[in-house]
C-alpha cells in the first residue's frame, strides 16, 4: 500500500474562453449553451438535491448497484489498484469504491482546481491508507496520470450516466481516450442510464417540486453574474422531452415572450417559444453502449443493472 499523501498533479487545462463560447452558442439560429455552465456553487447544490428526488431513478439505482456489488468488483481488479475518478467529489459513490476495493491510490480528475483540492483533502483525512493524487486536467480531452502511480493497476471510474451529456460521436471519442489513458488489461467502470417508456423519462426531468427547472434556470443567473449578461429569469421557463428517435432527453429553457438579451455590446432577439439547448442526455441499451465500447478497444468483464432494469453499471476491461 501506499498511503498517506496527497499532492496535486496539475496540467493547467485551458478553461476556455466564457464569453466567446456564450457569444458563439447565443449567436446560432438553435441557441444553445453548454451544461458546464450549471455547475456553480449553487447549481452544484440543485443538482445534490435533484439526486434525491423520488422521480429521479438513477442516482438511487447506481448507488444500489454498486453497494450490492462492489465485492464481486474488488475481486476483478485485484490489489494494488489505482482508481481514476473523472469528475472529482466525496460523494458517495466514489466512498463505495474506495471501501470496497481497498485500492493503493486514487487519481480524482476535474478541471476546478479548487473544487478538486477541497474534495480531494476529505478524502485523505477519511482513507488515510489512500494515496491520493488529485489531477487539474480537461477529462474530457487525453491528460497523463501522475508518474507515482505507474505500476499499479488503473481502473477508470465516470458514474452518474455522465456519458450521455455527450453527442454519441463524442461518447465515443471519450471512451477512446480513457481506453488509451488505462492501457492494456487496464479497466473501465461506467454508470450508464437505460432505453426505457418516456412517461419515467420526462418524469425524471420534470420533478413536481420544479428543482430541476430551478436548476435550468440558475445556468441564466450564473451568466448574469459571470460575464454579465442580463437574462431575466422570469422570462424563460425549464422544458425537458425525451427525443425517441434519438434516444435522449433533450433540456431546454424557453422563452415565455418576446425579449433581448445583452451581452456587453452584442444583443439577442428572443421571440416568444424560441429555446435554448442546455443539455442532452443520451440512454443506450446494453447492445447499443457495449457495441460503442467494442470499437474503440473494450470487452466487458462484467455488467450489473437493478431490478427494473433502469440502470446498467459495465465493468469495462481494455483489449489493445
Amino acid at each position: 500500500m501506499m498511503g498517506e499523501a496527497l499532492e496535486l498533479f496539475d496540467q493547467n487545462p485551458s478553461t476556455g474562453d466564457i464569453f466567446s463560447e456564450v457569444l458563439e452558442g447565443l449567436s446560432i439560429r438553435n441557441k444553445r449553451l453548454p451544461p458546464k455552465f450549471f455547475y456553480d456553487r449553487r447549481g452544484s447544490l440543485l443538482f445534490d438535491e435533484i439526486t434525491k428526488l423520488p422521480e429521479y431513478y438513477l442516482t438511487r439505482s447506481e448507488v444500489a448497484i454498486l453497494e450490492e456489488n462492489k465485492g464481486e468488483i474488488a475481486s476483478i481488479v485485484g490489489h494494488e489498484a489505482c482508481v481514476v475518478e473523472y469528475g472529482s467529489g466525496a460523494s458517495t459513490k466514489i466512498r463505495i469504491l474506495l471501501e470496497g476495493l481497498k485500492p493503493s491510490a486514487y487519481v480524482p480528475v476535474d478541471i476546478s482546481r479548487d473544487h478538486l483540492m477541497n474534495s480531494s483533502a476529505q478524502i485523505a483525512v477519511d482513507y488515510p491508507n489512500v494515496s491520493v493524487f488529485p489531477t487539474c486536467a480537461d477529462y474530457t480531452e487525453r491528460f497523463r496520470l501522475p508518474a507515482q502511480v505507474d505500476g499499479l493497476r488503473p481502473i477508470a471510474f465516470f458514474p452518474g450516466s455522465s456519458i450521455g451529456n455527450f453527442e454519441p460521436n463524442r461518447a465515443s471519442e471519450f471512451i477512446d481516450n480513457v481506453r488509451n489513458l488505462v492501457g492494456r488489461n487496464g479497466l473501465f467502470l461506467i454508470g450508464v442510464d437505460t432505453k426505457k417508456d418516456a412517461t419515467t423519462l420526462n418524469a425524471a426531468y420534470n420533478d413536481t417540486r420544479g428543482v430541476t427547472e430551478s436548476f435550468n434556470l440558475n445556468m441564466l443567473r450564473h451568466l448574469n453574474e459571470r460575464i454579465g449578461t442580463n437574462f431575466d429569469l422570469d422570462g424563460f421557463k425549464h422544458f425537458a422531452a425525451y427525443n425517441q428517435e434519438l434516444g435522449c432527453v433533450q433540456m431546454h429553457l424557453e422563452s415565455k415572450q418576446k425579449q433581448q438579451v445583452l451581452l456587453d455590446n452584442y444583443v439577442f432577439d428572443f421571440d416568444i417559444g424560441e429555446r435554448i439547448h442546455t443539455e442532452s442526455s443520451y440512454k443506450y441499451t446494453t447492445e447499443e453502449f457495449l457495441a460503442m465500447a467494442y470499437k474503440v478497444g473494450f470487452k466487458c468483464q462484467s455488467s450489473w443493472t437493478d431490478d427494473k432494469n433502469y440502470f446498467n453499471v459495465f465493468l469495462l476491461v481494455a483489449t489493445g
